[in-house]
């Protein structure tokens, strides 16, 4: 059967009200940067996750030797957000996390499959990376995430707004006795950014407790 992860782990990925959730240990492929991501290097991750997502899901669905392969959809694009050790100055010094984001700090992910490890993926990543010619996929990292809990809600409509939603989030988290953690957060992006009208974007958020 099919892996489908808007079905499979609806829970995980569309809460209904803010909630507290413990998240087990994942495998995802990421890219780490900086800056703006308005700007065309962010773009340009993006692009890269996905060559080496689905090359990871095309490549072994022609391979016989991964006996525990299986048919699956390709997880959502997510973001763990914080801040440059500049921008964190900023932050205290009054300016609004709105105002920063030429000093954000990004960690781009898409998670993977149980049955991919690392050495089959350094052997795909060579594969995509001769025939994409982008050097930058060199920068691509395979890894486990690890058990945590968090605070999870999903936020409709513009990033900037994202704000109200965690202030909601934190007085919830608050009244189960899980306090906030840190500033730093993750974004799952449940639609296509690049091709939502801003008012339609669906996210889910995420704070570890």
């Amino acid at each position: 059967m099919k892996f489908e992860w808007r079905k499979q782990d609806k829970h995980l990925y569309f809460p209904k009200n803010p909630e507290i959730i413990t998240l087990k240990s994942y495998p995802y492929i990421k890219i780490s940067g900086e800056g703006n991501p308005n700007g065309e290097m962010f773009q340009k991750h993006i692009e890269e996750l996905y060559s080496l997502s689905y090359g990871v899901k095309m490549l072994l669905k022609q391979d016989a030797s991964v006996s525990n392969y299986y048919e699956y959809t390709v997880f959502p694009l997510q973001a763990t957000w914080s801040l440059t050790s500049k921008g964190i100055e900023k932050y205290n010094k009054g300016i609004p996390i709105i105002d920063l984001k030429d000093y954000f700090s990004y960690e781009l992910m898409i998670r993977q499959p149980d049955f991919l490890t690392q050495d089959i993926f350094n052997i795909i990543k060579d594969k995509v990376i001769a025939k994409k010619k982008n050097p930058l996929l060199n920068h691509a990292q395979f890894f486990f995430s690890k058990e945590t809990k968090v605070c999870q809600a999903i936020h409709i409509g513009s990033f900037d707004d994202e704000p109200q939603t965690f202030k909601r989030m934190e007085s919830y988290a608050l009244t189960q006795g899980f306090p906030r953690k840190s500033r730093e957060h993750t974004e799952i992006y449940l639609i296509d950014p690049r091709r939502t009208a801003v008012e339609k974007l669906k996210t889910t958020l995420q704070f570890e407790v």
